[in-house]
């Protein structure tokens, strides 16, 4: 396909935070002459970050569209084999980008983190994605990239050691980094479509949300998103905010797969706080503070106040706070034999953001020039399965860790 068409990869919403961030990703390190352009709403503020890019994203052409023009994201769409969108949040802007990929049978990918988007998406667009030949890919940085390949590569190794399948699955994480409006922005969303809408709540419990057919999946009772502080091997751990949508992409990679990870998978995220008694005071100010964000979110009065101190859309961490994030996951396996794996997942950089930017620019290589290596699957996807160990090695050579281990 990359040959028929004018771009191989087209950054849709490069003049966003995290946009700009893969924009410069991608110039410092796709292969040269990659046929790469940046897309958005306004010319004048693309050509402003275009000229801040490193040599070759300085002679990158440059498209308009806006999510409101289905005719400009057609043509946007047709023009490029895969369309990285950094548009969110994505109820309100994604789902016409999903559309004109599936329509157009070009590869896809996105940062979201909203169940609800993901969702519909899937409903919608699995099956004119099938017929086109489009990957839909949600879910390229942060979230779900560590946590779902992480526990593709444990499937993995368990498979070759011959040792059953996944069993217990817990990964334990922790962070250094920022908070940015955008990711506020899409908070605030969460919050008010599961007040609007009891369906959208309802969703959101469910831990199997956003499997491909509910009704096959299978009774396994899966860990709490929202466990109260305990200790894991002596380190205390409080819950991770994006546990709720981070196991769901890992189990239906699993159903995708054909349960092959095992039909009785039960997957876990939490945040681990240290030891001792800091470790267990830090706990309970997380556990609490994630509690009374997301309740001040959903309640009218509070809001008001949150939306005039918290991060506005647009803006995101400083240079210094990016440089010196970083993200590490320990993940501990025990299959249906007893065998017991540890996984291990980290980068430099803030997670959200200068480590998102690597992973969602990698994720758009991979889908634009390495289709001759990726599985053989079309429709609504999740990382793992759609490009599986072809990203596992881009984002290994990109300096990101992701290592496997016998306990």
């Amino acid at each position: 396909m990359s040959g028929d068409r004018e771009h191989e990869l087209v950054l849709f919403g490069a003049t966003s935070f995290v946009g700009e961030l893969t924009a410069g990703h991608l110039a410092r390190h796709a292969p040269a002459g990659t046929r790469i352009a940046l897309a958005g709403r306004s010319r004048e503020r693309l050509e402003k970050v275009r000229d801040r890019l490193p040599s070759p994203g300085g002679d990158w052409p440059l498209i308009v569209a806006d999510t409101t023009d289905p005719d400009a994201l057609a043509r946007m769409a047709a023009s490029t084999t895969a369309l990285l969108t950094t548009v969110g949040p994505y109820a309100k802007y994604g789902l016409p980008v999903v559309e004109a990929c599936a329509t157009a049978g070009t590869h896809y990918a996105d940062l979201t983190g909203e169940v609800q988007f993901a969702r519909e998406a899937i409903d919608r667009f699995d099956e004119p994605a099938r017929a086109s030949g489009a990957r839909i890919v949600h879910s390229c940085g942060y979230d779900s990239i560590p946590s779902d390949l992480a526990v593709l590569l444990l499937h993995s190794r368990v498979q070759a050691d011959g040792e059953g399948e996944l069993a217990d699955v817990t990964a334990v994480v922790r962070v250094r980094g920022g908070v940015s409006g955008g990711t506020i922005d899409s908070m605030k969303g969460l919050a008010d479509g599961a007040r609007a809408d009891r369906s959208v709540f309802k969703l959101m419990r469910d831990p199997f949300g956003l499997s491909p057919e509910r009704a096959a999946e299978p009774d396994t009772r899966q860990p709490s998103d929202n466990p109260t502080p305990h200790q894991v091997e002596g380190r205390w751990v409080a819950p991770f905010v994006m546990a709720s949508y981070n196991t769901r992409i890992v189990r239906r990679s699993n159903a995708i797969a054909g349960y092959a990870y095992g039909k009785g998978l039960r997957y876990g995220e939490v945040l681990g706080t240290g030891k001792g008694p800091v470790g267990a005071i830090t706990a309970g100010v997380v556990t609490g503070g994630l509690s009374a964000l997301l309740a001040g979110l959903s309640t009218p009065g509070v809001r008001q106040v949150l939306d005039r101190v918290l991060p506005k859309p647009g803006e995101g961490p400083s240079e210094k706070t990016r440089e010196n994030g970083w993200f590490r996951h320990d993940i501990d396996a025990t299959t249906s034999t007893g065998a017991r794996y540890t996984a291990r997942v980290s980068g430099s950089g803030d997670p959200g953001y200068a480590a998102t930017a690597v992973m969602l620019g990698e994720t758009g290589l991979c889908l634009a020039l390495d289709g001759d290596r990726l599985p053989d699957r079309a429709g609504s996807l999740t990382p793992a399965t759609a490009m599986g160990p072809a990203l596992v090695e881009r984002l290994r050579t990109a300096g990101h860790v992701y290592d496997v281990a016998r306990a």
